[in-house]
């Protein structure tokens, strides 16, 4: 068992949760019984090192099942060492180290997506990540973050996530403009959701939502810039029909990608 938290190794694995050791070693961090369950269940081959405390391994059964049928070794520790390597106040028993894994831009457009979400200079992880879990949840095909958004990596963009970045593709592009030429080269309608544009509910009944699509969202403070929303083919607002005085982007971004779901499927 792993007992000293100042252990060089321990270090190691606490100093991903900055971006530089992330980028210097390909890895990242997973923390948490759900979000190590995913990444077991569905891209165990991502996993490096899986620690946990005997405590946590017992409560977590599944957890230690599919450790052993994926053959990813669950070295123990203690409880100190678990809270020194961990990002949160509550890792509740298990760490991870994982490769990174992203796909490429072109790859996903390859596939023939039919819902696809691109983030830009979305800076908030816990708005990214939700975002990459609704995706998942209204079933997109995929989520692109283009160079001025948050770091993919980032571990509360992980957490947000709850193992949906296991789930669908994720693909970090060095500009918008990039992803821009790769939709009209897909031949997909790319919406951009702004206050400005045009009401949700007008698109909807005009059977818009049904194409495929690729919904753009921008920063939570400043939206998108006029240049980027002049590389969509249309901008759509989600109506607040209350007094609140704004709606907060990862439940915006929601409630267009279920939309598009509901048309797509209907």
């Amino acid at each position: 068992m792993l007992d000293n938290p100042r252990s060089p190794r321990v270090r190691a694995v606490a100093k991903l949760a900055k971006r530089d050791a992330r980028t210097e070693t390909g890895l990242f961090l997973l923390e948490g019984p759900q979000a190590v369950s995913e990444a077991l269940t569905f891209r165990p081959e991502l996993v490096v090192e899986l620690y946990a405390t005997p405590t946590a391994l017992d409560r977590y059964t599944d957890i230690a099942a599919s450790a052993v049928a994926a053959g990813v070794e669950v070295e123990f520790v203690s409880e100190e060492v678990l809270d020194a390597m961990a990002d949160t106040v509550t890792p509740q028993g298990f760490v991870a180290v994982c490769h990174q894994f992203p796909t490429s831009v072109k790859k996903i457009f390859a596939a023939e997506p039919k819902l696809v979400v691109i983030l830009e200079e979305v800076r908030d992880p816990g708005n990214a990540g939700t975002i990459i879990r609704a995706a998942d949840a209204a079933g997109a095909d995929a989520v692109i973050l283009c160079g001025r958004s948050v770091d993919l990596y980032n571990p509360k963009v992980i957490r947000s996530s709850t193992g949906s970045i296991f789930h669908l593709p994720v693909a970090i592009a060095a500009t918008l403009e990039d992803v821009r030429d790769r939709v009209r080269t897909s031949g997909i309608q790319l919406l951009a959701a702004d206050i400005k544009g045009d009401d949700l509910l007008t698109a909807r009944n005009e059977g818009l939502l049904a194409a495929p699509t690729a919904w753009l969202f921008g920063n939570e403070a400043r939206g998108l810039t006029d240049e980027d929303l002049a590389k969509a083919d249309r901008a759509i607002s989600v109506p607040i029909y209350g007094h609140a005085e704004s709606m907060n982007l990862a439940t915006a971004a929601s409630v267009c990608l279920y939309e598009s779901a509901f048309a797509q499927r209907s």
